[in-house]
């Protein structure tokens, strides 16, 4: 990891939450300093990597620097802030395969980058784009293919954070029921897993996938 100076670290953070002089506030900026452990990429690379602005990246900094103080996220801290956005379910398990999809280098931490580079394909990213990405988080071992226990793993835990506020309520036998409609559209030569070519030809070819996929387009 590149080592940056204080005054390129401060500059750094200067940029991304949109502060004029962090160095007015000594106090404030030696706490800071001492707290955190790792700093983004600047806010030139991020515009780059990203479909962001300029605007967006800072505002999606400022809210990341203040639930991450330290600018690095582990599993249960990224768990305990997912569980704010569906506290009448148990979201841990839906967190936990969405902190392994945020963690790019695979070192048990997210970062800012990890993020923003997550939610530009999410919310920014080609259709073709957003269905890889989707792939790519239902693929829970990453050999290239979905088989059905990795299918049901999902569905079991969206059911766990969202499936006991549905209404009607949802049946114990729904994620199942979901797992074997998904294999029946999406299992092409009926070999008992779905690959990424079959997945991305079943969805493109899936009219309610394609509007769901355009849901996020002004989130931010």
């Amino acid at each position: 990891m590149k080592v940056r100076s204080r005054d390129e670290s401060f500059n750094t953070s200067g940029e991304l939450d949109g502060s004029n002089d962090l160095l007015t506030d000594s106090i404030e900026d030696d706490f800071e300093l001492s707290t955190v452990c790792y700093r983004p990429e600047g806010l030139e690379k991020l515009l780059e990597q990203t479909k962001f602005n300029r605007k967006e990246l800072q505002v999606l900094y400022r809210g990341f620097k203040n639930e991450c103080p330290t600018g690095l996220v582990n599993e249960d801290t990224f768990k305990l802030i997912y569980s704010h956005f569906f506290p009448q379910g148990d979201s841990s398990m839906y967190a936990h395969f969405l902190f392994e999809a945020f963690d790019r280098h695979k070192n048990g931490a997210v970062s800012f980058e990890d993020i923003v580079t997550g939610l530009s394909i999410i919310v920014r990213g080609t259709v073709t784009d957003r269905l890889c990405w989707a792939f790519s988080l239902y693929d829970l071992n990453k050999d290239g293919c979905i088989t059905k226990e990795e299918m049901n793993d999902i569905m079991k835990s969206i059911y766990d954070m969202m499936g006991k506020c549905t209404y009607p309520c949802m049946k114990d036998s729904a994620p199942n029921e979901h797992v074997e409609s998904f294999f029946r559209k999406m299992d092409r030569n009926n070999d008992g897993v779905v690959t990424m070519e079959e997945f991305l030809e079943s969805c493109q070819k899936d009219e309610a996938i394609m509007e769901s996929m355009h849901l996020f387009d002004h989130i931010i």
